[in-house]
């Protein structure tokens, strides 16, 4: 194994950890989370149906995005998921004006362009991704 292939393995176990123990904590207290995030978004401009069903689906998404990404289960795909469902965090964090938990989130999208780009060192995959 390579040092670059050596690298973006652990990046992207790293990455899929992060993102399946974000999921996997807030399950059990989901009724919790979910209540906390939409209460954050009242005085905004997002209706807070909208955001009460986003905030129900985020844990499950994290789990199963990080679950993917720690596998390798199509990681191509599973990077542009990723990448879109943090595009969505951004979105919902810019309408609250939190830009400290957008820099965060900037973080975590260039750390996936990163993998993005560096696919091509993938190892122990279970199904690498296809072009």
């Amino acid at each position: 194994m390579s040092n670059h292939q050596l690298a973006f393995l652990l990046a992207r176990i790293t990455l899929g950890i992060n993102f399946f123990l974000h999921g996997f904590v807030r399950i059990p207290k989901l009724e919790a989370f979910a209540s906390g995030l939409t209460q954050g978004f009242e005085g905004t401009m997002l209706p807070l149906a909208l955001v009460e069903m986003i905030a129900y689906a985020i844990p499950f998404i994290e789990v199963i995005l990080g679950g993917f990404i720690i596998f390798g289960i199509a990681s191509k795909k599973s990077f542009a998921a990723t990448a879109i469902f943090v595009m969505m965090l951004i979105t919902g964090c810019a309408f609250k004006e939190d830009w400290g938990a957008v820099g965060t989130q900037m973080l975590y999208a260039l750390f996936i362009f990163f993998l993005l780009k560096n696919l091509e060192y993938e190892v122990w995959a279970v199904k690498k991704s296809s072009e």
